[in-house]
């Protein structure tokens, strides 16, 4: 199985019943970066507006509407950067998601509302949203369940921290928060590769599917490091996981298809 795949060719292939297809994307507030040179030459568009927001939200826009969830890192609630648009509810409306779900986890104001948020062609049944132990504010976590009873499916959804002892602290709180559901997964910029957060982090304590070793997604116009992931517990079927090649941020999406529980 490719860990790499174009857009087309992974919603090109068969759908599976019963399944759902996932995408988790940090979108670094729709800035276009394709070199490191674009940390500096474009980094006022962390704090400014800019007429190329708008254009980037409509390539994210269709990478994203080919999916059931997906999972936002780096969007903006709608701040004065973004022109007082709420980047997840805008996606939502140009790739024609139903739901639309977001937790905002550092509040600059009027000048920059930093977010995860999730879009989704499925309601969910209940949300909660937590704020992650470290250091500094700002990292949260949502977690979202869909169905009901011991067959529910929970999504996790969050952003981590740079360092590894915070994320380790973070991913103590995760596991903690999910300990109990049967059926996880596990959705976002983990800011650490699969070997690491599966065999010494936290994460070790939950029933886990293995990650391919080559699921790079940062940087995008390189990619060196797997930071970005979807990770299911083994009570759920995993079909197949990609890595979609496709550049509009400094880190690539990180695909994947499950089968629900239940027959398929």
């Amino acid at each position: 199985m490719s860990v790499y795949s174009t857009l087309q060719d992974f919603v090109a292939a068969p759908r599976a019943a019963n399944s759902l297809r996932l995408l988790s994307f940090n979108m670094q507030v729709g800035i276009q970066t394709g070199g490191y040179h674009h940390y500096l030459l474009r980094s006022w568009q962390h704090l400014l507006p800019s007429k190329q927001r708008q254009t980037a939200l409509s390539h994210i826009a269709n990478i994203v509407s080919p999916f059931d969830i997906v999972a936002l890192q780096e969007a903006d609630g709608g701040s004065w950067r973004s022109q007082h648009l709420n980047q997840v509810q805008n996606l939502a409306q140009q790739a024609d998601f139903p739901h639309w779900y977001q937790q905002i986890n550092r509040n600059l104001g009027k000048l920059a509302q930093h977010s995860n948020g999730v879009l989704s062609r499925l309601p969910a049944q209940h949300i909660e949203r937590h704020n992650l132990p470290g250091l500094l504010p700002g990292r949260g976590l949502m977690i979202l369940k869909y169905g009901h009873g011991p067959e529910a499916v929970i999504v996790a959804v969050t952003h981590l921290a740079l360092g590894k002892k915070t994320q380790f602290s973070q991913l103590d709180y995760l596991v903690e928060a999910v300990a109990d559901y049967k059926h996880l997964i596990i959705m976002g910029d983990l800011n650490q590769e699969a070997e690491i957060l599966l065999n010494q982090s936290p994460l070790k304590r939950l029933n886990l599917h293995p990650v391919d070793a080559g699921l790079q997604t940062y940087p995008s116009w390189q990619p060196q490091r797997g930071l970005d992931h979807i990770l299911v517990s083994d009570s759920l079927v995993l079909n197949r996981v990609a890595v979609i090649n496709h550049p509009c941020s400094d880190h690539l999406p990180v695909a994947a298809e499950i089968f629900l529980p239940g027959p398929h």
